[in-house]
């Protein structure tokens, strides 16, 4: 008998701890890398489970450790950030919680991504693992880590000493809430989630009175210009099979409508499916930029900074095969392919600092039958998701799905 068969009454057991922990991080919720609170919270619940815990590991991360005799070693990987944003969901644990970024500027903050669910998930699986240790043997690492949304948090753990902490995992599991039908699982081998880049480019005029132009160089002109161009990397310059994006979502210049600035930035975000296409992209956001900013007279060239970098999250094809087998003999018509999405991820690091083979899945979160009646309705474009204020995903069997999803793949490898 599978390890997840033997442990359906042990999930409804935690359950309710399950719903406690949730609601809790739902309510604290925290900025990326700036998760004091949470960390502490959750390093607090791992040592009364007795496990052997390490907190702070890069700034705010959490390890929870649980060695079982002989055999392999899965690690399990949650996030805990949460987003700068208004929550708007209107359930009885909203979040109504500001803090003040690493700018010093104060912003609503709310789990708006899901991350209070995953965190939940794990200390659910690691609860129903803790009681079901007669049915399986080997090493689980659990992963609750910071700075997903600034995709800052696993290399600041692996940059603090991880590997040296851990033992070398065989596998890396992870998951991520959306808005499929609660219950359902969506899985992909290869390519899931996009390699997403973020950068600044800052351009430099020279000032003047906006009524005399002549004597002035326009760096809003030479920006705008910029962005113009940009738009033709995608279309002209990319593979109708390579996919890749490129979105200009901010602009920023000046401080009164008669004058003509010093300098002018916008911020960038691209996604890609194939690092050759990547670096392509990045290579042309530079020379388009640069070549504009001389067309333009510009005293000196555009200053470029990096705000992030996503890694392509690219399932292991094999080991992905394998759990997809195991989620369809569990969930039945329930699992299913998914294809793959716009979104980024850093949680590949983990399996590619080991190099060793990682899964990353979605589980669904949106009321059965809200989602049931989009679909007749036509209307599932529209229904909120990830990074909208209006996401509430539905409890159950939410909940319990999440935790099935962990123990039926971690059981592939930990199943006596």
């Amino acid at each position: 008998m599978k390890l997840v068969e033997k442990a359906g009454d042990s999930i409804t057991k935690v359950l309710p701890d399950v719903k406690e922990m949730y609601m809790h991080i739902h309510e604290n919720p925290e900025l990326s890398m700036q998760e004091t609170e949470t960390c502490a919270f959750i390093a607090g619940k791992l040592k009364e489970l007795g496990l052997d815990v390490l907190a702070g590991v890069g700034g705010t991360g959490v390890v929870g450790i649980i060695r079982n005799g002989d055999g392999a070693t899965v690690m399990l990987r949650a996030d805990t950030d949460a987003l700068p944003m208004k929550e708007a969901t209107g359930v009885p644990y909203e979040s109504t919680k500001t803090m003040v970024n690493r700018k010093g500027e104060e912003t609503p903050v709310s789990h708006m991504c899901g991350h209070d669910m995953h965190s939940s998930w794990l200390f659910g699986t690691l609860k129903v693992l803790l009681e079901q240790k007669e049915h399986w043997q080997g090493t689980v690492i659990a992963i609750f880590q910071p700075g997903e949304e600034t995709a800052e948090g696993s290399q600041a753990m692996l940059d603090d000493g991880l590997m040296d902490k851990v033992p070398k995992p065989d596998v890396v599991l992870g998951q991520h809430l959306m808005s499929y039908k609660a219950g359902t699982v969506g899985y992909k081998a290869g390519q899931i989630l996009t390699a997403g880049d973020s950068l600044k480019v800052t351009f430099f005029g020279a000032g003047g009175h906006g009524g005399m132009p002549q004597n002035a160089i326009d760096p809003i002109v030479m920006a705008s210009a910029a962005v113009m161009r940009l738009q033709t990397i995608v279309s002209r310059e990319v593979s109708p099979q390579g996919q890749a994006v490129v979105t200009i979502g901010e602009f920023h210049a000046g401080k009164s409508e008669n004058i003509i600035p010093d300098e002018a930035y916008i911020k960038l975000n691209v996604r890609t499916t194939d690092e050759e296409v990547r670096l392509h992209v990045l290579d042309a956001i530079q020379r388009i930029c640069k070549a504009e900013a001389e067309a333009s007279r510009a005293p000196k060239a555009p200053e470029f900074e990096t705000i992030n970098n996503f890694p392509l999250t690219f399932n292991d094809k094999e080991t992905t095969e394998k759990i997809a087998e195991a989620f369809h003999a569990q969930f039945g018509d329930l699992a299913f392919e998914t294809p793959p999405a716009g979104a980024s991820e850093d949680f590949s690091r983990f399996g590619r600092a080991w190099k060793v083979p990682y899964v990353y899945w979605f589980v669904g979160g949106t009321d059965v039958k809200k989602y049931e009646k989009a679909v007749a309705d036509g209307t599932t474009d529209s229904l909120p998701g990830p990074h909208s204020p209006f996401w509430a995903p539905a409890l159950e069997p939410t909940m319990r799905t999440g935790i099935e999803t962990m123990l039926t793949a971690a059981g592939l490898w930990l199943g006596k």
